[in-house]
């Protein structure tokens, strides 16, 4: 009888303690909910290929500016862009793959000023087990994607700056290497595989369902994958190459429906802008500041593969807000 007052006495304790522990947890539960519903949330929209940096941005901002939560939106930069001027979807910040993208779809109307501030490459990028994987290089490259039993992704040209980049890449291929017809063999071959934006196929590749893809060189370092390095008359990286970039152009769909806007080929160069309209103005301010710091920003850039191009020089110079001029310089 008294062991049995004894083990009924001990459940009793257990289950008072149990109790006590999930109000606990629970009360916690709700806290960090309410913190997280009453916290300023600062819209980003991004390039797919920023996503790495970006998010580890996001997590350090968050860190020094308590109350904050960094939202972060990948898309094709042009897709990004459209989100703002078809869709009037609002952001705090827009961060495209290229800056021409808010030259051309987001200034005026939407936007005031560009900042420049990172670089990339273009590269071949595939995986141990892709076929060809052995034998692929700099000279063969083209020979072995053409083959029926290879297969290979690109991103839409529409959508995505990875996208009409791969096509000044192939024309730029078909110069270099003197074969007539090369890029437009290449660019009518496995259009199945066409994709909003580039690191929309990477689980393709991953998966073993493509062989190789069009990627920035940054992004397959940033996921471990192999990569072939491209000839800077073909790979769009060097300045000192421009003129020769520019002998080649494509056709993407324009501001307006039914238009097209000429690209032209060029070095990659990345932009930053806050939108007209955007709804924390000043708190966007202090994040592209935080962005373009090279102790902050522009290190977690580096790190991720692309070399810092701040600060670079910009026609809309007097446009941009003074807290953020140190990272741009006038347009000569």
């Amino acid at each position: 009888m008294r062991g049995r007052l004894f083990e009924e006495r001990r459940f009793g304790v257990r289950r008072r303690a149990f109790v006590v522990l999930m109000i606990v947890l629970f009360a916690c539960s709700c806290s960090g909910s309410r913190e997280r519903d009453t916290a300023v949330k600062l819209v980003v929209f991004h390039a797919g290929s920023l996503s790495v940096p970006m998010r580890e941005m996001a997590e350090a901002f968050e860190r020094e500016h308590p109350g904050v939560e960094v939202l972060l939106e990948a898309a094709g930069s042009r897709a990004c862009a459209r989100k703002i001027t078809d869709l009037g979807r609002l952001c705090d910040v827009m961060a495209s793959a290229d800056y021409t993208v808010i030259d051309e779809l987001l200034i005026p109307e939407r936007a005031e000023w560009n900042i420049k501030f990172a670089a990339n490459e273009m590269a071949i990028v595939y995986r141990g087990s892709s076929r060809m994987a052995d034998e692929i290089g700099a000279r063969n490259w083209h020979e072995v994607l053409l083959r029926g039993d290879v297969s290979f992704g690109r991103s839409d040209p529409d959508a995505d700056p990875c996208g009409y980049r791969t096509v000044l890449a192939l024309k730029l291929a078909e110069s270099y290497y003197g074969i007539e017809g090369l890029a437009a063999r290449m660019l009518e071959k496995d259009t199945e595989h066409i994709r909003p934006k580039e690191t929309d196929l990477l689980a393709l590749l991953e998966a073993g369902a493509i062989d190789y893809i069009f990627l920035y060189r940054s992004v397959a370092e940033q996921h471990g994958l192999e990569y072939l390095v491209l000839p800077d008359e073909i790979n769009l990286a060097n300045p000192e190459l421009a003129g020769r970039y520019a002998a080649v152009s494509v056709e993407v769909s324009g501001k307006e429906p039914g238009t097209t806007i000429t690209k032209r080929g060029a070095p990659m160069v990345y932009g930053v802008t806050i939108p007209s309209n955007a709804p924390n103005p000043e708190l966007a301010v202090e994040f592209v500041a935080f962005m373009l710091d090279a102790s902050k920003g522009l290190a977690i850039m580096e790190r991720n593969g692309q070399p810092p191009l701040v600060p670079s020089p910009t026609d809309t110079y007097t446009k941009i807000p003074e807290r953020l001029r140190a990272f741009a310089l006038p347009a000569e």
